[in-house]
């Protein structure tokens, strides 16, 4: 799969922001009980579901690792992939002793049925929506029998572009997505829906924000 020119703005704007994205969300969770909630329910159904067991969890986009760190928190063997470089070498100061890698979560350097879980953070809201499903089934292909996904995103039907963002010029397109349309391509690609939430927009926020943990057979 040859790489796609959203893919080559997402890398470059993230690397141009990575430091001080890091900063700015180095506590995004605080506050947020039913962020918190979604993630320790899929690091349980990770840790306890006979299908998972032990396995490692991947956090794909994970960023400067903050979500990756938190996973580990909470019992499970997470690490951490980013297409950004400069994002990951923000994540191995950071935490230095979790593992990151560069790479793309469209085309994972991983085994098949190898992971417990895989965590989607707001990872897919620059992917445009006709290039879900071939993401969901790569999501699919690493995940073990009985192993889990958690999916975080930005909940409604519309498309803003962003040119400026953190204190940095940016290109990036960014999609709201209806929580029916994500459910219905993570059934396409055989994975089929745990729970789903969805909450209203913080007082920092602009949109709702939808979250869906699925299982696979």
């Amino acid at each position: 799969m040859t790489e796609t020119s959203y893919l080559s703005s997402v890398r470059a704007s993230y690397d141009a922001v990575a430091v001080d994205y890091a900063r700015l969300f180095s506590t995004e969770l605080d506050g947020k009980p039913l962020d918190r909630a979604m993630l320790a329910a899929f690091a349980e159904y990770v840790r306890e579901d006979s299908g998972g067991g032990g396995r490692a969890v991947a956090d794909l986009g994970c960023g400067p690792g903050r979500v990756t760190a938190h996973l580990n928190g909470l019992g499970v063997r997470a690490f951490g992939v980013d297409l950004s470089p400069a994002m990951v070498a923000v994540a191995r100061r950071t935490y230095p002793g979790l593992r990151f890698e560069v790479g793309s979560m469209a085309t994972l350097d991983v085994a098949d049925g190898v992971l417990g879980g895989v965590l989607a953070w707001y990872s897919t809201v620059h992917t445009p929506p006709s290039e879900l499903p071939a993401l969901f089934a790569e999501f699919a292909r690493v995940l073990a029998p009985g192993g889990h996904l958690l999916i975080a995103f930005m909940a409604g039907d519309e498309l803003f572009r962003l040119d400026h963002a953190y204190g940095h010029a940016v290109d990036l397109d960014v999609y709201r997505t209806p929580p029916e349309l994500i459910a219905g391509l993570l059934a396409g690609a055989g994975l089929a829906e745990v729970a789903r939430l969805v909450r209203e927009a913080g007082p920092d926020e602009k949109s709702r924000h939808g979250f869906l943990l699925a299982r696979t057979s």
